[in-house]
């Protein structure tokens, strides 16, 4: 499939997408405390998206499989072991947890996604500095994402610095182009591959999104076919932003106004 390359002005209104997903987090992050559910944070982002004229994008998703069961919430949750596309439910967040939330939503046509893990009060050293590592792998990726640069960059600058950390990248899941919809090409690798290609050209936009896993890469799904867990039960934590592609850099589209 080829990439969609984007205009200026679809930039511009993706970064309007963008900005209304990071408010969303500075709202939710208020909320994010011991004895509250992620059935709660749901709702709360639900109504917060709504409100402010735009559409939820991961409820009643079903991806490319028709048959496949659509997913419940417009959050996704990812509570300690969970890595990516936890169902948000009636589970309360206790002291000590970490709790991925990803929001996607389309305003005006265009869609903004990004995920924030968050810590639940005091949570253990081990669980700060896996916070603090999978943070600065999102970083080391976006900073390896240049005009002219090539796509497999991105992923070896990752995968490198998780492996300086001690901590392993979750492999099979990866970025994705994004626009008029939640997933376009390209995908982007978050580990080194044989081959470094494409080179990055203005207007491509897509996300960076590092699952980081404080033990090893593999991983489980769960019978509600969408919770990915560690294999070995150790936590995992994600962050992730919005980027484009710009002939003056590279921009992050994902950020609060």
């Amino acid at each position: 499939m080829r990439i969609r390359y984007k205009r200026p002005q679809e930039i511009r209104a993706m970064r309007a997408a963008g900005a209304l997903v990071a408010e969303a987090f500075e709202l939710l992050e208020k909320h994010i405390k011991p004895g509250v559910s992620l059935l709660e944070l749901d709702k709360i982002a639900e109504d917060f998206i709504l409100s402010r004229g735009a559409e939820t994008l991961y409820k009643g998703y079903r991806g490319s499989d028709p048959k496949h069961p659509p997913f419940p919430g417009v959050i996704c949750a990812a509570v300690n072991d969970v890595i990516c596309h936890g169902i948000p439910n009636g589970r309360l967040l206790q002291e000590g947890d970490i709790v991925g939330i990803d929001i996607g939503l389309r305003l005006n046509g265009y869609c903004g996604d990004a995920c924030v893990t968050f810590p639940v009060g005091k949570v253990s050293s081990e669980a700060q500095r896996l916070l603090e590592v999978a943070k600065t792998c999102l970083d080391v990726g976006i900073e390896a994402a240049r005009p002219r640069g090539f796509l497999g960059d991105i992923g070896a600058a990752i995968q490198d610095y998780a492996d300086s950390q001690g901590v392993s990248v979750v492999r099979e899941w990866g970025g994705h182009g994004i626009g008029r919809e939640l997933h376009e090409p390209p995908s982007v690798s978050h580990i080194r591959l044989p081959v470094r290609g494409p080179r990055l050209r203005p207007g491509m936009v897509f996300t960076i999104e590092p699952m980081i896993n404080l033990g090893t890469y593999e991983w489980e799904l769960l019978p509600d076919q969408w919770t990915v867990i560690t294999k070995d039960g150790q936590l995992s934590a994600q962050f992730e932003h919005t980027v484009a592609i710009t002939k003056n850099g590279t921009q992050i589209l994902s950020l609060p106004e």
